[in-house]
């Protein structure tokens, strides 16, 4: 167990410590000289099962509040010290709030100096704590006199600790290692070493982690645990770890070391925010405050999500003793993962205002106040990850990243959890989705809706690529997703595909017998020079055909796929526009985009043609330009592949055949 000291300045937190272990936690020249705790101060006890028992003592001065919220993240029991001559100070109701809002529920009170008052002193202040206690989770915390001067009721509240850890229940050990860092310093002949306390899972030496936020890699080279060397570090204790690959300046208090699979940053978090009561200024949104979420604290802006309809205005307080969901965009990258607590102040951190628990912290910039997210919010506010996953899948259209769930919910084993619910899986490489069958039913048919509005409004076409209708019907999809979709269409013969066109099934384009004859005759003739290809009037000549009746015929077949029409009169066979492509895509790889001048000498073309066909890719959707630039667009199923017999460099059938 791990227990945490509060309270004001100079009310004996430090000397309680030394009297309940018999270390002293002040370790800096400065606050031995001054008499005041400056920075967090540790001691470990035995106990008589052979665990320990560990205290992080805190400064109590209102200077080091940040100091002190560093040292209450992660604790198990919160030891509140009150002095019997001051009393119930302002530190002393700060840091209660702290504990409160942090959702600390198990505690102790020592009332200290209780050796240089009457006892009518000592009743009166058990009075005003019980009254600071009351209506919260400590209000039924025990009241125990002490003096760490002569030792009064130091032997209780002792006796009382150590038979709280016996009975300590244990933390969840579920979910991949997270240890905040509240410490960071190096050892000669040893390195780096970090100190904190373990959140959840479990460490080992050797293991390999992340320094969260920054995504730095490091090795575990050996692990102290409650203050004795192990070969592990589990949930619920404060571990040491000297990290191997890491410089102690790339290391810092606020950061975490965790398990890779959960490693993140973020700049923005959704979370349910409370107010403090009583005489608490409300939260404005749009307000600058400043945020406590583990060791970390940084600046932010913060904007309420939940504002009620008919408020008429855009942005809305939190009330004190009102919670509303909320957004806070960070000045800083830290990592958060759901149901983290943090404490919130002011701009100047000088007050605490309220505190809060992070919902998601993926949230999005765009969107933020719409119906749709805010149903996703108060899905994430369930109690375990399966109904909160339940939860999302019953809102997504779109369906749900299960990676990126299992990221921020700290979820161990995501086969076992989405093995528990009734949902469709997609997995291809890192993508990996959810969504519920009711919904991907939906995006099937909605697919399938608007190519049949397609096919009416472009009877003589063989339909969009997929890229084109990924736009037309679900331009938020994931692209796997997308993928995914389509394939399954396919297999259950709801939609055909032809080279790179989509249709349904139904719709049929196909040629008379004397076109396709025709046709058989005019694709040849275009892979003579397959870059190069002739006019419809030097193809009409050489076939001893109408003009009218090649161009007519040539269309049509551009409509099926069977040709490309580039400019007016000039048609491309589709191994040609493949390899053109393939062309286009080689530049993007290699020089980032495509300009004309780039591609004209890498298809050894005209400048006036290789600018031609590349305004030709930008009306199929394989390129966008940008002024001068054309890039390549990854949803394009345009195939890139030089097809065989034609020549990327020449565009000469013939030279391919002379190489092979």
């Amino acid at each position: 167990m791990i227990i945490g000291t509060a309270g004001h300045i100079d009310h004996g937190k430090t000397s309680l410590v030394r009297a309940l272990t018999g270390v002293d936690t002040d370790r800096l020249p400065e606050e031995k000289a001054r008499g005041i705790s400056i920075e967090l101060g540790y001691a470990y006890t035995p106990l008589p099962n052979g665990e320990i028992l560990g205290f992080v003592d805190v400064p109590g001065h209102e200077k080091f509040i940040h100091t002190m919220l560093a040292g209450a993240t992660g604790i198990d029991f919160a030891l509140l010290v009150v002095a019997a001559d001051d009393g119930v100070m302002p530190q002393t109701r700060e840091h209660f709030d702290i504990l409160t809002l942090l959702g600390i529920d198990r505690g102790a009170i020592a009332l200290t100096k209780v050796d240089a008052v009457e006892a009518s002193r000592v009743a009166a202040v058990s009075d005003e704590i019980r009254v600071l206690a009351a209506r919260t989770r400590l209000a039924e915390a025990p009241v125990f006199p002490v003096s760490a001067r002569t030792g009064s009721g130091v032997d209780a509240l002792r006796a009382f600790l150590h038979e709280r850890a016996a009975h300590q229940r244990e933390r969840s050990g579920g979910g991949r290692f997270r240890l905040a860092v509240d410490r960071s310093f190096t050892l000669p002949g040893i390195g780096t070493v970090v100190t904190g306390t373990v959140h959840s899972g479990e460490v080992r030496t050797g293991d390999r982690m992340i320094v969260a936020p920054s995504g730095r890699e490091a090795r575990v080279r050996s692990i102290h645990a409650q203050n004795r060397s192990s070969d592990r570090g589990t949930v619920g204790e404060r571990c040491a770890l000297n990290l191997a690959g890491v410089a102690r300046e790339a290391v810092a208090r606020g950061d975490w070391i965790v398990a890779p699979e959960i490693a993140l940053s973020t700049n923005r978090i959704d979370a349910r925010i409370a107010a403090l009561r009583g005489s608490a200024p409300a939260m404005r949104s749009g307000g600058n405050v400043h945020v406590h979420l583990g060791a970390a604290h940084v600046p932010a802006r913060l904007v309420v999500l939940d504002a009620p309809t008919d408020s008429g205005a855009p942005e809305v307080d939190i009330a004190p003793g009102e919670s509303r969901i909320a957004q806070l965009v960070l000045q800083a990258p830290i990592a958060a993962w759901h149901g983290d607590r943090f404490i919130v102040r002011d701009a100047s951190a000088t007050r605490t205002l309220g505190g809060g628990s992070v919902l998601d912290p993926f949230a999005p910039a765009r969107y933020r106040r719409s119906a749709e997210r805010l149903a996703v919010l108060r899905a994430l506010e369930a109690a375990t990850p399966e109904l909160r996953l339940g939860g999302l899948l019953d809102r997504a259209a779109c369906g749900v990243d299960l990676g990126r769930f299992a990221c921020s919910n700290n979820v161990q084993d995501r086969d076992a959890l989405a093995g528990r619910l009734p949902a469709r899986r997609v997995a291809s490489g890192p993508a990996d989705f959810l969504i519920d069958p009711r919904r991907w039913q939906a995006l099937g048919a909605h697919a399938l809706a608007t190519l049949a509005a397609f096919h009416a409004a472009h009877p003589d076409e063989p339909g969009p690529d997929a890229g084109r209708l990924k736009r037309m019907a679900h331009p938020k999809l994931d692209a796997v997703f997308y993928r995914a979709l389509v394939d399954d269409l396919i297999a259950g013969q709801r939609l055909a595909r032809n080279g790179p066109w989509l249709h349904l099934p139904q719709h049929d384009n196909a040629p008379a017998a004397q076109e396709r004859t025709l046709v058989e005759m005019i694709l040849p003739r275009l892979l003579d020079v397959p870059f190069d290809p002739p006019w419809v009037r030097d193809l009409a000549k050489a076939l001893a055909q109408p003009e009218s009746l090649v161009r007519a015929t040539l269309i049509r077949a551009s409509k099926r796929g069977e040709t490309f029409q580039v400019v007016r009169d000039l048609f491309y066979h589709p191994s040609a526009i493949r390899a053109l492509a393939a062309a286009a895509a080689g530049l993007q790889e290699a020089e980032g985009e495509v300009r004309a001048a780039s591609f004209r000498d890498r298809t050894k073309l005209g400048r006036k043609r290789a600018i031609q066909i590349l305004e030709f890719f930008d009306r199929i959707g394989f390129t966008r330009r940008a002024r001068d630039r054309h890039f390549v667009r990854a949803d394009s199923l345009l195939a890139t592949d030089t097809p065989p017999g034609v020549s990327r460099e020449t565009g000469s059938r013939r030279a391919t055949e002379q190489r092979a």
